[in-house]
Order: C-alpha cells, then sequence, then structure tokens
C-alpha cells in the first residue's frame, strides 16, 4: 500500500490536497501552518535527513508538496551530520534562485528513495484543463492574453514570477517578490491617465517555462477573483493543466457575479 506524505505549507491547499488521499502523513515545515489541517509532523531543513528516516518509519514511500512557504533561515546550531553533508548543494541552489531551490529538495527527496507526485497526479479536479468557465472572452481579451502569455514565459525564464496584468497590450503590473495579491492592489491604485481606454485587460497565470510541474504551480481561488474584479479588470485567463484553482465553483460564483471571464487557455 502507498502512503502519501503532504509536505505542507501555509494556506488552504494543503487541505484540498490531503481531502483527495486515504489516510496521508501531513508533514510541516517549522513556521508554516496550513490552514484547516491538522499536522502529524513539523520539521525542520536542518533536520532533513532524520525526517527522511521519520518518515520510512511510518510507512511513506510518496510525498506531494502543497502550500506556500519562504525560504527557512537556518540554524547552523542544529544540523545534524548527514544533513550537514548536503549543505553545500543546497546553498548553491539557493544562491540560484527558487526554482534551483525546488529541483534540489525534490531531488533529495527522491535519492531518500520516495516518488515525488504533483498535485496535478493526486488531485486533477483542482488544476483545470482547457475551456471558457465562466463569460465570454472578445477578441481583445485573446489578444492581451498571447501578449500576457509572452511576457510571464520572459519573467519565468530569468525566475521573477508567473503572472502580469495586460490591456490592449500594454503591460500594466509584473508579479514579482511581492506577489499575485501585491500586483493587483497596485493595478486598482493605478491613475486612469495610465490605463488604456476601450478595454479592461485581463490578468494572467502560467508556470515558469521548465519549472518542474510536481511543485509550485501557481495558485489561484476566490480571493483572487475578487482582486481582479477590483482592479477594474475584465477576468483571468491561465495556462490550462498549469495552474491549481482552489474551490473552482466558489470562483466561477464570484467572477459570474462580477461580469468576469474565467479561461483556462
Amino acid at each position: 500500500m502507498t502512503r502519501t506524505a503532504v509536505i505542507a505549507g501555509s494556506g488552504h491547499l494543503p487541505a484540498a490536497v490531503a481531502a483527495a488521499l486515504k489516510a496521508p502523513l501531513i508533514c510541516a515545515l517549522d513556521g508554516f501552518v496550513p490552514e484547516g489541517l491538522a499536522v502529524d509532523m513539523v520539521f525542520r531543513v536542518e533536520r532533513l535527513v532524520p525526517f527522511f528516516h521519520a518518515l520510512e518509519d511510518a510507512g511513506v514511500t510518496r510525498v506531494t508538496f502543497a502550500g506556500a512557504v519562504q525560504r527557512p533561515r537556518l540554524d547552523p546550531a542544529l544540523f545534524d551530520a548527514g544533513t550537514a553533508g548536503l549543505v553545500p548543494r543546497l546553498m548553491a541552489a539557493m544562491a540560484q534562485g527558487d526554482d534551483a531551490t525546488l529541483r534540489a529538495v525534490v531531488l533529495l527527496f527522491e535519492e531518500a528513495g520516495f516518488t515525488v507526485a504533483g498535485t496535478a497526479q493526486i488531485a486533477p479536479d483542482l488544476v483545470p484543463g482547457a475551456g471558457v468557465l465562466c463569460g465570454t472572452l472578445s477578441a481583445a481579451d485573446e489578444a492581451d492574453a498571447t501578449r500576457a502569455a509572452e511576457i510571464v514565459a520572459a519573467l519565468g525564464a530569468v525566475d521573477v514570477g508567473q503572472g502580469c496584468v495586460v490591456a490592449q497590450g500594454l503591460c500594466l503590473a509584473v508579479e514579482a517578490l511581492p506577489g499575485t495579491d501585491a500586483m493587483l492592489a497596485g493595478v486598482t491604485a493605478l491613475p486612469p491617465g495610465l490605463r488604456p481606454a476601450g478595454t479592461r485587460g485581463l490578468f494572467y497565470k502560467a508556470p515558469k517555462p521548465g519549472q518542474d510541474s510536481r511543485v509550485d504551480l501557481p495558485t489561484l481561488g476566490p480571493d483572487t477573483v475578487a482582486l481582479v474584479a477590483q482592479a477594474g479588470l475584465g477576468g483571468i485567463a491561465w495556462q490550462a493543466g498549469g495552474v491549481i484553482c482552489l474551490d473552482l465553483d466558489a470562483m466561477i460564483a464570484a467572477a459570474a457575479d462580477a461580469g468576469l471571464f474565467l479561461w483556462a487557455r
């Protein structure tokens, strides 16, 4: 029997992923608490090798990553001998950015004998396939989405962000370290003279080029829909099969109420 450990960060996603599993082991990185989900085991990066052993003792053969985390501050005094030997690899990966860090972490779990599964494999309903899920698209919306996809691909190639806002082909904002909510708040605050007349524009989200789809997929939810409406945009487009949608029914209902479109492109 395969037992899966959910390596959980903060937010609602770990609970949504855990709901699709039978008797998962919920493991949280110290300092990051998932919402609506009891944690079975807390671990620290400085004690990664003992954590691997604890997973084996619990009968875990597969792991999945879900939830938001930031890079933790490492305490050299807490390293065990086994994990200390991994520090050069981890530090070298961290110096190359978030994508390299995630790839290194995934590889460590695989080298320890665990299968790493993505959200799309475990809970496919959370990752919608192609289609217009709400509202209607104009030719201008389709053109803006094409332009936005080009921008996000360029951002992702240098490990900057996974989203942007485009209206009439003009980029109004890009997602960086502060995240999606901050970017959309910035669009809301733009002076009217900086926004092109005649179209509302859209928010676009996609994974970074070459990103491991098993970890760190972009996530949308009902709160995103509300922020897009506040920003006066026409809707949300995203890369089909590459973005997690938390509570899709609620997203669709909120978008319909606000007159927005939702498009898995």
